[in-house]
């Protein structure tokens, strides 16, 4: 409870304001996380959704692996069946690997997003809808369930804007470790040029929650999750 208490105080958020309908189940999930960045980094992953009252969330991916760690976060308002960013935090760091952090704080009475990339600080305008790096995953599944095909977003990321689009490919069945699950598969549409590849695989039978993720680099490297167990309502 305090905790919480503490949450709002700081995003300003009144302790009596009535929590507004939500669509949203808490889980927890764990991963399978691997990273191919010349030499494979095999890890776990755990990603947590919770509800902190008063309409809050905190979204959040950690990665462990031997040699790389990665710590996500985002806190967040869910009204009218939208994430409305408030807080996201980035950092990886490791072994053999170069050190990334990024932040971005939404100030959406004064329409402003401040922040960090790679040790920069940058301030943007606010627009209405704009997502972050992990928010735009968690409203994807929930556009998703709502039965949309094709979306598009506006994301910040890297101290700048990106217009994100995606489109649900087809339905196909997935092998977990807890055996075949039937999935619904998104990618990212990119210029036919595009050399990068983002594919992610939502369940519709589990809250469409994301049961794997694929992220592939120009350069050959690549970073996957693949689910291991999840506990909705948790």
């Amino acid at each position: 409870m305090a905790a919480t208490l503490l949450l709002q105080a700081l995003l300003n958020i009144p302790a009596h304001a009535e929590e507004p309908g939500s669509t949203l189940t808490p889980y927890q999930a764990t991963y399978t996380a691997s990273m191919n960045k010349g030499v494979s980094l095999n890890g776990t992953a755990k990603r947590t959704l919770s509800d902190q009252g008063n309409g809050v969330w905190l979204y959040r991916t950690d990665v462990d692996s031997f040699i790389a760690d990665i710590d996500e976060s985002l806190i967040l308002k869910w009204e009218d069946n939208r994430v409305i960013p408030l807080r996201y935090r980035y950092r990886l760091s490791g072994f053999l690997i170069k050190d990334r952090e990024q932040s971005i704080d939404f100030d959406w009475d004064a329409g402003i997003a401040t922040g960090k990339y790679r040790g920069k600080a940058f301030e943007l305008e606010l627009s209405e809808g704009v997502l972050d790096p992990l928010g735009f995953q968690l409203q994807l599944s929930q556009d998703i369930k709502s039965g949309k095909r094709d979306l598009t977003y506006q994301v910040i990321d890297g101290g700048d804007y990106d217009h994100d689009r995606f489109a649900v490919l087809d339905r196909e069945p997935l092998e977990t470790s807890r055996g075949p699950i039937p999935t619904l598969k998104a990618e990212k549409v990119r210029d036919e040029s595009s050399k990068r590849e983002t594919l992610m695989w939502f369940a519709p039978d589990e809250d469409f929650l994301l049961v794997r993720l694929l992220q592939v680099e120009p350069d050959g490297s690549s970073y996957e999750l693949k689910l291991h167990r999840a506990d909705l309502g948790s």
